[in-house]
């Protein structure tokens, strides 16, 4: 594909390293020569220096035979100029990176594809519903819904106590009547490599394990975990950032009892203004005595977004410390995610890997219809639809031959979540998620064209 990126930025020097590595043609825009003299030692790319809504610049980066606008600069007015100008010069598809909530809010009322905009990425809408997802789902680090929850997946560390360590996934399944969750990805401890599970697969302590569930299955996993789910009703939010903002609005909508730390003195008296039923707290976060006096050992939950990662992880450190059961870091270095397991952050989030995520299924052949890149794990889960006569509907699962290194994790069947076994066969209509190696895409992707 040949793929224009505008931004070269956090973002957009990410979703350019991705994409790189797949063989896309990549063209890089940027106004900031110093971004692109580093983006061009780095990556196999072109880059362009230029204003990305300049008309002369996006012909001369060829837009007209495009098959990817990507706008992700640090103004989203200049990112929805450069999409509408882009898709009017010839632009397959076009992707808008945006700030104000309002306009993925308002997204069904003004239609903006009219615009020349195919699809608006807020990363900070983004971060607040993993961050949503993920306290709802507390027991687990790591989660992604499929198609509204019908399908869920799911990652959790294996304690010593789980039941079913030193158990075959075979064995472990045996132990349950009837399956309502699938394992599909598996790191062990103090390794790099990722196992895609068969049925011999032996569960140790201390793996990295990532299910396909359905809603019913959570409660299962919980309990072969050997965890009890407690529900989040106190959540300490540190910073007023948009994302610390969204979070402590939505959660509020939820009837949490939130509490917020903002460091500057007028941003936190703004958040009391917008923000009527959660407690506003001036202050810095990194304050032990602060978190003492707020009596943080009696939160459920810590959230740390403000613009410092090491501010985040290191207020996450201090509530584990204090007995706080769920934290949650954001940070900028995807190299950090390394260290989250190993330090005791329950999770951590990247807004570059949400964004790609969510870009990445206009990228992926074979229907695509969603996708996500797992946090420090070498696979990805792709959702797909299978065209008409497609190879992944003529046999049986157990009969397809389907890759080694892939595994099905469930279909989305009449708007119903199923976990499919070797005698299941999946139709035309039918979604399917699928946990693969990122070399087995392509094989994967020729059973659903």
């Amino acid at each position: 594909m040949k793929i224009i990126i505008a931004g070269a930025g956090e973002v957009g020097f990410h979703l350019s390293k991705l994409l790189s590595f797949e063989s896309h043609e990549i063209i890089l825009i940027d106004q900031d020569k110093d971004r692109l003299l580093y983006a061009d030692s780095k990556l196999d790319i072109k880059t362009l220096q230029h204003d990305a809504t300049s008309i002369l610049a996006l012909k001369e980066a060829n837009v007209q035979n495009s098959d990817l606008f990507i706008a992700v600069t640090s103004s989203e007015t200049t990112n929805i100029t450069a999409c509408a100008i882009s898709k009017k010069l010839g632009a397959k598809r076009t992707v808008a990176r945006i700030s104000n909530s309002e306009f993925t809010d308002n997204k069904d009322e003004i239609n903006f594809s009219e615009l020349g905009i195919d699809e608006l990425i807020s990363t900070e809408e983004l971060a607040t519903n993993e961050i949503k997802l993920l306290l709802e789902k507390a027991t687990f680090n790591e989660t992604h819904e499929f198609e509204e929850g019908k399908l869920t997946m799911v990652a959790m560390i294996l304690s010593s106590t789980a039941p079913f360590v030193g158990k075959t996934v075979k064995d472990a399944a045996a132990n349950f009547a009837g399956i309502n969750f699938m394992p599909i990805a598996i790191k062990r401890k103090n390794s790099d490599d990722t196992i895609i599970p068969r049925g011999d697969t032996v569960f140790k302590e201390g793996d990295q394990t990532y299910f396909i569930t359905l809603e019913k299955g959570v409660e299962e996993l919980n309990r072969m975990a050997a965890r009890k789910s407690k529900p989040i009703k106190n959540v300490l939010i540190l910073g007023g950032s948009k994302i610390g903002e969204k979070t402590a609005r939505d959660l509020c909508d939820k009837n949490l009892n939130i509490k917020l730390i903002e460091y500057n003195k007028n941003r936190a008296i703004e958040l009391a203004d917008q923000l009527p039923n959660a407690l506003i707290i001036y202050g810095d976060g990194r304050d032990v005595e602060l978190l003492e006096d707020e009596n943080v050992s009696d939160m459920d939950a810590v959230v740390a977004v403000t613009g410092r990662s090491e501010t985040n992880i290191m207020s996450c450190l201090m509530a584990k410390s204090k007995g706080v059961g769920r934290t949650i870091a954001l940070v900028q270095n995807v190299d950090y995610f390394n260290l989250s397991k190993n330090i005791g952050i329950d999770t951590l989030i990247n807004k570059k890997l949400l964004a790609a995520n969510n870009i990445f299924r206009y990228i992926r052949k074979g229907e695509v219809v969603e996708m996500t890149i797992l946090n420090d794990i070498n696979v990805e889960i792709l959702e797909f639809k299978p065209s008409k006569n497609s190879k992944i509907t003529k046999k049986k699962i157990k009969d397809l031959k389907f890759p080694r290194n892939a595994i099905i994790g469930g279909v989305i069947r009449n708007n119903t979540g199923v976990i499919a076994l070797g005698d299941f066969q999946i139709r035309e209509d039918d979604k399917v998620v699928v946990c693969c190696f990122p070399k087995t895409i392509s094989k994967v992707e020729r059973f659903f064209n």
